[in-house]
């Protein structure tokens, strides 16, 4: 089993002790969320959260991962760095795989790309980009940016992208893995299809054992239940004892995301890095190291 700490949007200045500090105390890894600007007027609901509003995320720190991971990454030497989840489809794939080759040189393959649509139309008006055939769009760019880490020349024609002739210089020796999140059955499929792994965006144990049966069941339909390196990424509260993570393991999940604020109550963030890292010591000496 490996743990990755999530810092909660935490205030900007204290990344990159909490970064140092996951991986002093034997964290395997550290994600981040994404989110790029908070609308004055929207009417799209949260699926994640139990009354569907988005006032949880008014005022809150998002810092760009693709910006703050390679910050992170040059001040530790071996801790991987992830995201739960960058909003796939708003962006532009060629520049993507400019991002992703980029800090994956420079931080030795240290970065898995966590994905996923994201369920707010706002996203898509402020971007430029159409909601229409988002799905859709967003597995042509999961394919455009794998081809792209080729170093080769590399061309693409799809319903929604055409890409000429063109390599990227520098790339990583290894592809950017793809961890797809979403809780429907498309983004179970999705995963199960072409991704190289699954990210659980929060619940209990109960619910989340039967999204990772049906994904297991979707990897069966489709022919990839045989990659013994396939990820699954879950956030529950269960994590929190040995027992629980050894649940966790027995039902799939390889990757505990670890948390120790909710941020679903909007209440800003005032804990002190000393007392984070103190929270993070208890669950390394109480948990990690038993398990």
């Amino acid at each position: 089993m490996r743990f990755a700490y999530h810092a909660c949007m935490c205030p900007p200045e204290q990344y990159a002790a909490l970064a140092q500090a996951a991986e002093r105390l034997g964290f395997d890894g550290f994600t981040l969320p994404d989110s790029i600007a908070y609308p004055e007027v929207a009417d799209t609901k949260y699926p994640y959260n139990k009354d569907g509003s988005r006032n949880f995320l008014e005022g809150t720190p998002f810092v760009e991962p693709f910006v703050a991971i390679p910050y992170m990454a040059a001040l530790t030497e071996k801790i991987r760095f992830t995201t739960s989840v960058v909003k796939l489809p708003i962006r532009n794939p060629v520049l993507v795989a400019k991002q992703l080759t980029t800090i994956n040189v420079l931080s030795n393959n240290r970065f898995a790309l966590g994905i996923g649509i994201s369920p707010w139309v706002e996203d898509f008006e402020m971007c430029g980009e159409p909601w229409p055939g988002r799905g859709k769009r967003m597995d042509e760019m999961i394919e455009i940016v794998r081809g792209l880490h080729s170093g080769d020349y590399y061309s693409f024609e799809g319903e929604f992208y055409n890409i000429p002739s063109i390599k990227l210089c520098p790339v990583p020796s290894q592809t950017t893995p793809f961890i797809i999140g979403g809780h429907s059955e498309p983004a179970l499929r999705r995963a199960a299809m072409i991704g190289d792994g699954w990210v659980h965006a929060g619940g209990n144990i109960e619910t989340l054992e039967k999204m990772i049966n049906r994904l297991q069941e979707l990897r069966k339909e489709h022919g990839s239940d045989d990659r013994k390196d396939f990820e699954i990424h879950a956030a529950t509260a269960d994590a929190f004892s040995v027992d629980g993570v050894k649940r966790l393991e027995d039902i799939g999940v390889t990757e505990c995301i670890i948390a120790f604020r909710d941020p679903y109550k909007g209440e800003q963030d005032m804990t002190s890095v000393d007392d984070k890292v103190k929270m993070m010591t208890w669950f390394a000496e109480n948990v990690m190291d038993k398990v």
